[in-house]
């Protein structure tokens, strides 16, 4: 893979942070200045996965983004907010950073090349 597509991917990774910032944002805000930092989040993530979709095969890419928000999500509420443990979860989100993995050891450089025009 050539160094112009792991920047998109790094777009995908980046807005998958900035997603995980606004999940938790929804459910955590209290007053103007966290929801304002809730909205500029949706914001930023949604901008980079659009701009990251150019030259990435969207489904691919939109799958990378919400298993990466999904798990980091779930990972930041157990480690900050004290959402209980539980094995199962911890394997699960396992699972599923493999199958966002997997997508992407799968799409090849042509793939996203062809789909991204």
């Amino acid at each position: 893979m050539d160094k112009s597509m792991n920047r998109y991917w790094m777009q995908v990774v980046v807005a998958g942070m900035f997603e995980i910032g606004w999940v938790i944002g929804l459910k955590h805000s209290h007053n103007a200045l966290s929801w304002t930092a809730t909205a500029i989040a949706i914001i930023v993530s949604m901008y980079l996965l659009v701009l990251s979709t150019r030259k990435l095969p969207a489904g691919t890419a939109y799958a990378v983004f919400t298993g990466l928000g999904t798990a980091g999500t779930v990972l930041f509420e157990m480690l900050v907010f004290g959402e209980p443990f539980r094995l199962a979860k911890l394997l699960l989100i396992l699972l599923l950073v493999c199958g966002v993995a997997g997508l992407k050891l799968v799409t090849t450089t042509e793939q996203a090349a062809k789909e991204g025009d």
